[in-house]
């Protein structure tokens, strides 16, 4: 069985993953970004392996709220970064298709 610490270790790594990912948006370096999304969703299935059998102490249950508070932060954060580009970028898109379509419809 994983210790207590190592498992806290484990958040606090996904929670450096996340402020790098924070960094990323804010940078707006989408490659990145999603570079980092894998490497956090690599840590986080590590840590569904072994966290529900992992018994904790009081200090380190503390610990791994922080850590999770932290993490939750930084990812409202980046949807806030995130989701206004998404929408720009779907307009866009829609924008491009509109646009070849009344071309192909028009064209001489």
């Amino acid at each position: 069985m994983i210790e207590g610490t190592e498992i806290v270790t484990m958040y606090e790594h996904v929670a450096t993953i996340t402020a790098q990912m924070l960094n990323a948006a804010k940078e707006r370096d989408w490659e990145k970004l999603s570079s980092l999304e894998d490497d956090c969703t690599k840590e986080v299935e590590r840590i569904r392996a072994h966290d529900f059998v992992t018994p904790l102490t009081p200090e380190l249950r503390q610990r791994k709220v922080r850590v999770i508070q932290q993490i939750l932060a930084d990812d409202r954060q980046i949807r806030d970064i995130t989701e206004p580009w998404m929408a720009e970028l779907q307009q866009l898109m829609r924008s491009s298709s509109t646009s070849l379509k009344l071309n192909k419809t028009y064209a001489v």
